[in-house]
């Protein structure tokens, strides 16, 4: 994770109780680290918070910190969930990227994160 960018968290009102938040990034930007080229695309992220929650400004920076980073779909839905559930240590979390066609392709990554609890 981007040291500039800190990701804030605010006690789960519901830690007793299991529930799905899901979060929409619609307008995520990242290059690609091979042609320099913007890349366009959706995350969604999906978890069932323990005792935190990730509060939304903070994540808003911490998306756009992407915006100039040279960085492959794979491991930037790999390093978002590691950065995100690294802090607040979801009972579950799963990050999905969808991204928009490039030559007629398109591309979906899924990475999942699970507790042994």
């Amino acid at each position: 994770m981007d040291e500039r960018v800190k990701l804030e968290l605010f006690d789960n009102p519901r830690p007793e109780r299991d529930y799905v938040i899901t979060i929409r990034c619609p307008e995520f930007t990242s290059v690609c680290p091979r042609t320099g080229q913007p890349d366009f695309g959706e995350i969604v992220i999906e978890y069932c918070p323990d005792k935190l929650c990730i509060e939304l400004k903070s994540l808003k920076f911490y998306m756009q910190s992407y915006r100039n980073k040279g960085i492959f779909y794979e491991a930037l839905t790999n390093d978002i969930l590691d950065d995100l559930s690294g802090v607040c240590k979801p009972r579950w979390m799963k990050v999905t990227s969808r991204f928009t066609p490039r030559g007629g392709i398109t591309t979906e990554v899924v990475a999942e994160y699970k507790t042994d609890k």
